[in-house]
């Protein structure tokens, strides 16, 4: 069996290329940053056996204002308004009621899915620290726990025999690489994987959104240096 595990979509839809799979394992934050959430929601819908809340998920579907600020919150704080305009009902109640953590059974495997950490769901950062993770995994028992939120790419096996999956991000990658990032789980193996995409298709989704010359330029610097300067 073949399982696309992916996280941090942030509304980017030129990411998704042919990638075949047999299932889509998703870690959240579909939505905020990118300018397609309605048709990235519609394809995590379609295509995904399991997927949780993240926090910008969290925000949009509960209709939380962005403070602003640099970088990111620049982006999410131009973008966010254009969700809730862009966004059905039912999609803004579907992220809202997205739940925080799920397990899943896939050939033969326990995964277990959550955007930050058991301890807090939708917001602890965390890398691969081996100690950290096997005292927030202690009363989790799955083979696979896949992650998101830090937008950095990593595989951690544990003590235990768990192994602790975080993707990247598909559509915001932070990891000084451009190319979408993302995991493919195949015969008990899970093997991280980055592939170019139409970054100029993302770029023109900000401009025909009517978004303003500063966030159109930062986009493309986010979306093309890999969160160089972020």
């Amino acid at each position: 069996m073949r399982i696309l595990i992916i996280s941090d979509i942030h509304s980017n839809m030129a990411v998704f290329e042919a990638e075949e799979f047999d299932a889509c394992l998703c870690a959240g934050d579909v939505v905020d940053y990118g300018c397609d959430p309605s048709e990235v929601v519609d394809w995590v819908q379609e295509n995904a056996a399991a997927c949780v809340r993240g926090n910008h998920d969290h925000a949009v579907g509960q209709k939380v204002r962005p403070r602003g600020g640099p970088g990111p919150r620049h982006l999410a704080f131009a973008t966010r308004p254009l969700h809730w305009q862009r966004m059905s009902d039912d999609q803004l109640k579907w992220l809202s009621q997205l739940p925080t953590s799920q397990f899943i059974e896939l050939d033969g495997k326990q995964f277990y899915l959550v955007h930050g950490t058991p301890r807090d769901p939708l917001e602890e950062y965390l890398g691969p620290k081996q100690a950290d993770w096997q005292q927030r995994l202690k009363n989790i028992d799955a083979d696979f726990v896949c992650v998101g939120h830090t937008h950095q790419p990593y595989l951690l096996e544990l003590d235990n025999g768990t192994t602790v999956v975080n993707p990247g991000s598909v559509g915001q990658p932070r990891n000084l690489d451009p190319r979408a990032a993302y995991a493919i789980y195949e015969n008990g193996t899970v093997t991280l994987k980055q592939v170019e995409y139409a970054i100029k298709d993302a770029i023109a989704s900000y401009r025909t959104a009517g978004l303003p010359d500063d966030v159109c330029e930062l986009a493309l610097q986010t979306l093309t240096d890999g969160g160089l300067r972020l």
